[in-house]
């Protein structure tokens, strides 16, 4: 009985020792799943959509196609990668370079105020297709549309006019914008997914929430440290909220040599405190208080930011509204308005002396 035992175990070894060699000397698969591999691809917040680009010669879009695109974006909610300028000028976008940019972008914003902010969540309300552009209404549009039956007017019996929608009422005052794509004759034949990768430049139709599309509109240095919900010095107000949020605690208090900051302070002791200086809208300071005592203090600028030096060029050379107070006399420009050459102002032009007993003019 021992023996056929050992012979049992003895055979049950060339069984199980091959099966051991044969599975060591199969190659092991380093290629990640079907699903892996496409993890990044179907990820939406890596880029936009791949779609074959609009032929230079594709024909004029059909009035079906006109319809479809209407139907898809109209009421639909999208994320915005620039600011738009709040009032009648909106954003034009030609071969993904957006008008006015730059120094115009900002003097405009500067005036008349930003309507919608990088990652704001805005809403398409209104398409137009005509000729070689396609209109787009942001959040209602620069101008409040009225409806079909507010244009309705009835004679009465008197001959006044009635409207049954009450058109006579004032329309609120817009906060929209509007954004047009123009091409070189007219709008070309295309799908829905090609004019959403023409508009990326502008609006983001991939992103989740604010904060992705906020992400995607700021440097990567400036990326990496909102992910890691820490102030880099030369950051704007806004890059400090979604990096850091709200601050529980805001002081305004005046520097050594005079000028005016503020000072937005994060945590409590006994934890790190973080007090982030701005000066106008820039981090110039940071200084963080530790538990055991050590403090560090950042004052080199560590990121430089073109938009912050332009919007400080565009509020001085703003343009002054036409109906601005002035001294000037009317038609009188600020270049022949005489300057002493000492420095001294001149003296004020004497008003014309009226006899006693008599009218001045217009009396």
């Amino acid at each position: 009985m021992a023996f056929l035992r050992a012979v049992q175990i003895f055979l049950s070894g060339f069984i199980v020792f091959p099966a051991i060699a044969l599975c060591a000397q199969q190659p092991v698969s380093t290629t990640p799943p079907p699903q892996a591999a496409n993890a990044s691809a179907n990820n939406p917040a890596v880029a936009p959509q791949k779609v074959p680009p609009i032929p230079a010669n594709a024909p004029h879009m059909t009035k079906d196609t006109r319809f479809q695109i209407i139907r898809d974006f109209e009421a639909q909610l999208v994320y915005a990668r620039s600011t738009f300028p709040m009032g009648t000028k909106g954003l034009s976008l030609k071969d993904g370079v957006t008008s006015p940019n730059g120094p115009a972008l900002q003097q405009s914003l500067a005036v008349y105020g930003p309507a919608i902010k990088p990652g704001d969540p805005a809403r398409i309300s209104y398409v137009r297709i005509k000729g070689n552009c396609i209109h787009f209404d942001i959040n209602g549009g620069p101008i409040r549309r009225q409806k079909w039956y507010q244009r309705i007017e009835i004679d009465g019996a008197n001959g006044q006019g009635v409207t049954p929608g009450g058109g006579q009422q004032a329309p609120p005052n817009p906060h929209g914008s509007y954004l047009e794509v123009y091409f070189d004759k007219y709008v070309p034949e295309m799908t829905a997914a090609q004019l959403r990768n023409l508009l990326y430049p502008v609006l983001d139709f991939t992103a989740h929430n604010k904060e992705e599309a906020y992400l995607d509109t700021v440097p990567p240095k400036v990326k990496e440290a909102i992910k890691a919900h820490h102030v880099l010095v030369g950051m704007n107000s806004e890059m400090v909220l979604h990096a850091m949020g709200k601050p529980p605690r805001k002081d305004r208090e005046k520097d050594a040599d005079g000028s005016d900051f503020e000072e937005w302070i994060y945590g409590t002791m006994p934890q790190d405190v973080n007090f982030v200086r701005f000066k106008g809208d820039e981090v110039v300071r940071v200084e963080t208080m530790k538990v055991g005592g050590q403090k560090i203090v950042r004052t080199e600028k560590e990121i430089e930011l073109q938009q912050a030096e332009k919007e400080t060029e565009a509020k001085k050379d703003q343009v002054r509204p036409a109906n601005a107070p002035t001294l000037r006399r009317p038609g009188e420009d600020s270049d022949q308005v005489p300057k002493p050459s000492d420095g001294a102002s001149p003296m004020p032009i004497p008003p014309p002396d009226i006899p006693p007993g008599g009218q001045g003019p217009g009396l």
